[in-house]
């Protein structure tokens, strides 16, 4: 039987007293945590090429160690903590198909790609997403910030807001105006 999801307030609590130094608080966030961040990884390799060879307890494992080498990180909330796992995740993936790109130019293997939005959206080079979100987020920081919790965390919008200090109806526009850019720039890439 699966734990019961953790309240906001708790993941919170955790997150501070692991920041500030209670190693046991970092054991019991992920032990609390452990579901979502599965769920968040299973998101993200949905997109990927059938095979991939990271799984999704691999990927939450890798995200998490990182996670842990940034202790000096404010903590705000649960929001923040899973914006910041989902784009550490994305990181991962990121390294994952530079490594097999090296790999690809001597072996030539094919590249993993992600869909920019579920339901029948052409699919997209996973570098190709990577760098146009760091051009994307270099003139619309924000609205980067909305594409990486949404696309790559899969949290709600009001999730968003909050995390972010802006309202649903913000979040909604960049969203909407941030998968709009996003495609035009990928289209052409290709």
């Amino acid at each position: 039987m699966n734990p019961p999801d953790p309240t906001p307030g708790e993941v919170t609590a955790l997150l501070r007293a692991w920041r500030g130094g209670d190693a046991r608080a970092g054991e019991r966030l992920l032990a609390q945590v452990y579901r979502t961040l599965r769920a968040i990884a299973s998101a993200q390799l949905r997109g990927e090429r059938a095979g991939h060879t990271l799984q999704p307890t691999a990927l939450v494992h890798e995200a998490y160690l990182r996670l842990l080498g940034q202790r000096g990180v404010d903590w705000r909330d649960r929001a923040h903590f899973f914006g910041l796992a989902a784009v550490t995740m994305r990181r991962v993936l990121v390294d994952h198909a530079r490594a097999r790109n090296a790999r690809k130019r001597r072996r030539e293997e094919e590249v993993p790609a992600l869909t920019l939005v579920a339901g029948g959206e052409p699919e997209v080079d996973l570098l190709d997403l990577d760098r146009a979100l760091d051009a994307f987020a270099e003139r619309f920081p924000r609205q980067a910030r909305v594409v990486e919790m949404r696309y790559f965390a899969e949290l709600e919008l009001e999730e968003i807001a909050h995390c972010l200090e802006v309202s649903p109806t913000t979040v909604k526009r960049d969203w909407s105006f941030a998968r709009a850019w996003l495609r035009a720039e990928l289209a052409g890439a290709a």
